[in-house]
C-alpha cells in the first residue's frame, strides 16, 4: 500500500439549504476554494462535515460531486463513520464505487468498547476494503480512544495506513508516533489546530483541521513552511491560526465554521438542527476575529 496521508486536510462542512437539503452549488464552490488555498486532501463527512445528519442518498452524494470536483487534484478521504462494525463496511461499499481515495473511520461511538474489541473492528474494516484506512481517534466526542498499543497492533495491517487523534492529548499522539515510527508506510495525523506544527515537529505526517475550511491557505502554510525548512515561518503561521481554533467555543461545533464561512460570502447554511445560530454578540466577536486575521475585510 503506497498511499501515503499527508499535509493538510480539510474535513469539509457540508453546505445545507433551509430545507436541510445538500446545496450542491455551494459545495462545489467550496471545494474550490479549499483547493486553491493550497490544502492537501479533502475529507467529506467527518465530524465537520456533520456525518451524523445524511442519509445513505445524501452521503453517495455528497461523495460524488466532491471526486468529481476535485477531479484529481488532491486525495479525497470519506468518512465511514457507524456504531456497528456492518454499518461501517455498508458505508465504505457506498464509498468505494465514488472513486474515493482513502477512507477515515472513526471508532464505534456511544457504546462502550475493550480494546480487543476496536482491534478486531478496524481489523475488519480494514479487511472490507482494498481502500487505504485511516484510524479517526476522538475521545472528547466518543468517550471512546484506541490505547497506542493498539494502535501499534493495528498499523501492521497493510492497508491501514494512519491514524488522526483529536484528543487534544499530545502526549497520546506522541505515544502513537513513538511506537510507528519505523512503520514507514504509517502516518499520524493531529486532529487538534493549534497542536499542528508541534506534531509535525515530533513526527506527524500532517493534520486533518477544521480551520482549514475557514482559512486554507493559513492553514496549509503551517505545512508547507515546515516541510521547506521555514520552521520559524510554520510556528508563526500556528500562532496566527490559534484564535480561529480557540474561537469555536463560540457556538456548538461545527456552527462557527460555517458563520465564518458565511462571513466569507459562502451560502453553506446553519448546522442542522438541534444546533442553533451564534448569538448575535457571538456572531461579533467572530467577525472581530476575521477582521483581525485579515480573513474579511
Amino acid at each position: 500500500m503506497s498511499f501515503t496521508p499527508r499535509g493538510i486536510i480539510t474535513p469539509i462542512i457540508t453546505p445545507f439549504t433551509r430545507e436541510g437539503r445538500i446545496n450542491e452549488p455551494v459545495l462545489r464552490q467550496i471545494i474550490d476554494f479549499l483547493v486553491g488555498g493550497g490544502i492537501h486532501g479533502i475529507l467529506p463527512l467527518g465530524t465537520t462535515g456533520e456525518f451524523y445528519g445524511v442519509d445513505e442518498d445524501d452521503y453517495r452524494r455528497i461523495l460524488e460531486i466532491t471526486v468529481e470536483q476535485t477531479n484529481g487534484r488532491v486525495p479525497v478521504y470519506a468518512g465511514a463513520n457507524h456504531i456497528t462494525t456492518r454499518g461501517t463496511i455498508k458505508l465504505i461499499k457506498i464509498a468505494e464505487k465514488t472513486g474515493v481515495d482513502a477512507i477515515t473511520v472513526l471508532t464505534p461511538m456511544f457504546i462502550s468498547q475493550t480494546q480487543e474489541e476496536l482491534y478486531m473492528f478496524f481489523k475488519t474494516v480494514a479487511e472490507s476494503t482494498g481502500l487505504p484506512v485511516v484510524m479517526y481517534n476522538n475521545k472528547p466526542k466518543t468517550n471512546v480512544t484506541i490505547e497506542p498499543e493498539t494502535v501499534a497492533r493495528l498499523a501492521a495491517i497493510e492497508n491501514i495506513v494512519g491514524i488522526k487523534d483529536s484528543t487534544g492529548d499530545f502526549t497520546n499522539t506522541a505515544e502513537y508516533i513513538r511506537l510507528t515510527r519505523h512503520m514507514d508506510r504509517f502516518s499520524v495525523l493531529i486532529g487538534r489546530d493549534t497542536l499542528i506544527h508541534a506534531a509535525l515537529c515530533y513526527g506527524a505526517s500532517g493534520a486533518i483541521a477544521s480551520c482549514a475550511n475557514v482559512a486554507p491557505r493559513l492553514t496549509a502554510d503551517i505545512y508547507d513552511k515546515y516541510v521547506a525548512g521555514d520552521i520559524k515561518g510554520s510556528l508563526e503561521a500556528q500562532f496566527k491560526l490559534a484564535p480561529l481554533r480557540l474561537a469555536f467555543n463560540l457556538g456548538s461545533f461545527p456552527e462557527v465554521i460555517k458563520e465564518a464561512l458565511a462571513m466569507q460570502g459562502f451560502d453553506v447554511g446553519k448546522s442542522l438542527d438541534p444546533i442553533a445560530e451564534l448569538a448575535p454578540d457571538k456572531k461579533e466577536e467572530l467577525r472581530s476575529l476575521l477582521k483581525d486575521m485579515g480573513i474579511i475585510s
